[in-house]
């Protein structure tokens, strides 16, 4: 019997299989439990922030309401919270701190990866280590260290950290070893490329899926960073976004608006979204092939 008949076969008898059925239907449905759970919380956001303060004491409501436009308004020309100008900073602080992240923890990575010295294991052991350690342990002296250097107040202390980062430097490692074979890297190197031509302009584009996974989460986590900034930052002019929204929801019980403070959350996580939704393609590929060889 041809093979191809053979697989038809076994696929018409998976298909009428029971078993496989009822394994599909289960797994269909714990499927569809889970996208509902994640994705609820952001439905209840996008429609509590069309209803005002009273509607939303009153109960939560499956309908969106009449005061969307208002509570844009509302918060975005409140002279106590500059949402525009936390906005404009969260988006400066993420993207930048994205973008350095990515490209020289992939420069470390690449060193680590192409070039054998010695004391390169050990190298790439600190590393690891220093992911182990975390913010809240070095933070006192790293505010004392952006206050000696009369950084403080700025974004600068937010942004340049992003120039060591541990996580996507041990990413980009593993996803080098199972996707970058080295001889391309040699062949660069005969044909007379520099080391920075070759990284940027040869090794770069075969980066590109794990990096853009890695801007993701880079831009997500600073975001929402809120300790480092919360210690850094005092001026109202400097503040990010989730300083902002924590000082909203900390105001005064008679000025509170529970709409406004879900709009701002609602212009808070917009960013986030689009910039997801511009680097999703790349999240499944890149972890795939980011993943330890086995």
């Amino acid at each position: 019997m041809p093979n191809s008949t053979k697989t038809k076969m076994e696929n018409r008898r998976h298909v009428g299989d029971p078993g496989l059925l009822v394994h599909r239907i289960v797994a269909y449905t714990v499927l569809f439990l889970l996208c509902f759970i994640c994705l609820f919380f952001f439905y209840v956001l996008i429609i509590n922030s069309t209803h005002n303060h009273f509607d939303i004491q009153r109960g939560f409501s499956v309908l969106p309401g009449s005061s969307f436009f208002t509570n844009l308004y509302n918060t975005t020309h409140d002279a106590n919270i500059p949402v525009l100008t936390g906005l404009r900073n969260s988006l400066v602080v993420a993207a930048c701190s994205a973008l350095l992240s990515v490209y020289f923890s992939s420069l470390t990575a690449y060193a680590v990866y192409a070039y054998n010295f010695k004391g390169k294991n050990v190298l790439f052991a600190i590393v690891l280590l220093i992911m182990t350690m975390p913010t809240q342990v070095s933070a006192l002296g790293f505010l004392n260290l952006m206050d000696a250097f009369h950084l403080t107040n700025t974004l600068w202390p937010l942004i340049l950290p992003s120039l060591a980062a541990p996580s996507v430097v041990f990413f980009m490692k593993q996803f080098m070893d199972s996707s970058l074979p080295k001889d391309i890297i040699e062949a660069a190197r005969i044909d007379g490329s520099g080391e920075f031509q070759t990284f940027n302009r040869v090794i770069l584009p075969i980066l590109m899926p794990g990096m853009a996974v890695q801007a993701i989460f880079s831009f997500v986590a600073s975001w929402n960073n809120y300790f480092i900034p919360a210690l850094i930052i005092d001026d109202a002019k400097m503040k990010t976004m989730p300083i902002l929204i924590a000082q909203l929801r900390s105001a005064d019980f008679l000025k509170f608006d529970m709409g406004k403070v879900y709009m701002m959350i609602f212009i808070a996580i917009l960013p986030v979204m689009i910039v997801y939704l511009c680097l999703s393609k790349y999240i499944v590929r890149g972890v795939a092939l980011g993943s330890v060889k086995g």
